[in-house]
């Protein structure tokens, strides 16, 4: 008989976020995979988890260790996955091995518990009924471009992870095409710093610009489009475009042109002049 893959969230921040059944999963199962052992071994210790570790299994280490995982379970042994912080595979490793064990018959157990995405959702004051989870945000500014062009027409709450290095510059980038949407950045959720920054993207943006260096795990959330007004005449659209054409005008300045020209919303402009489509 196979063994079961047991997948345990673990905390956030806060250690005494984690649920009796995660602790009673750690402590009977035969090994522990975990994606930073050193990460987690300041957990097991915190509540007296004996269970040794079997590997590591951080991203780019999966592919060649999945195969071994299996067998393991193949032979009996029960298993629990678990990532340095929150629910297995959101935005963590152990997809791989999750669908190998799938399709090997394996039993696969999930033991539910804290999630920075969820969490950051329903304290952001943003609609929470439809969202939608974009997981890390590109780190190169072209691939955050085109994404947010998108995002710009998403009727959903977005959900995204952002590193504070790199969130300045992402805020920037908002308040330039999303200037009035209301966003909010949830950092260091369930920590003694716990903060969310609420306002309009380019409020949010001039706030963080302001304080200068950006510390601790940071989550974005960004509302939904409203509805879209009446959409241009595409006889004027494609006037207004011969004209940028024409011109040689930049996509700001075409951006500028059909906000005046034409009254079309600005994220809707930004999207056009970025080749989001007419």
């Amino acid at each position: 008989m196979s063994g079961r893959l047991f997948i345990v969230s673990l905390p956030i921040g806060n250690l005494a976020d984690i649920t009796i059944r995660a602790i009673e999963a750690l402590r009977e199962v035969d090994f522990v995979l975990a994606e930073d052992t050193r990460t987690t071994r300041r957990v097991l210790d915190r509540y007296e988890v004996q269970t040794p570790f079997f590997s590591s299994l951080y991203e780019g280490a999966e592919d060649g260790r999945v195969a071994s995982i299996v067998d393991l379970l193949r032979s009996g042994k029960d298993v629990a996955l678990v990532s340095d912080a929150g629910t297995p595979l959101i935005s963590d490793p152990g997809f791989p091995l999750v669908r190998a064990a799938v399709e090997a018959g394996v039993q696969v157990i999930p033991i539910p518990g804290p999630s920075a995405a969820l969490a950051a959702l329903v304290a952001s004051g943003l609609a929470a009924d439809r969202f939608v989870f974009e997981g890390s945000l590109p780190r190169k500014g072209s691939h955050r471009e085109e994404l947010f062009a998108r995002l710009a027409r998403e009727p959903r709450t977005t959900i995204a992870y952002e590193s504070p290095h790199r969130l300045r510059e992402t805020l920037d980038l908002l308040s330039r095409t999303l200037p009035d949407r209301p966003i909010v950045v949830a950092r260091e959720i369930t920590k003694v710093h716990e903060e969310f920054v609420r306002g309009r993207a380019m409020d949010v943006a001039a706030t963080f610009e302001a304080r200068g260096e950006v510390r601790g795990e940071c989550v974005l959330l960004i509302e939904g489009a409203p509805e879209e007004a009446e959409p241009a005449d595409p006889a004027q659209l494609e006037a207004v475009l011969a004209i940028a054409r024409e011109e040689g005008l930049s996509k700001k300045g075409l951006e500028k042109l059909l906000v005046a020209a034409l009254g079309m919303p600005r994220n809707r402009a930004y999207e056009v002049a970025h080749g989001g489509g007419l």
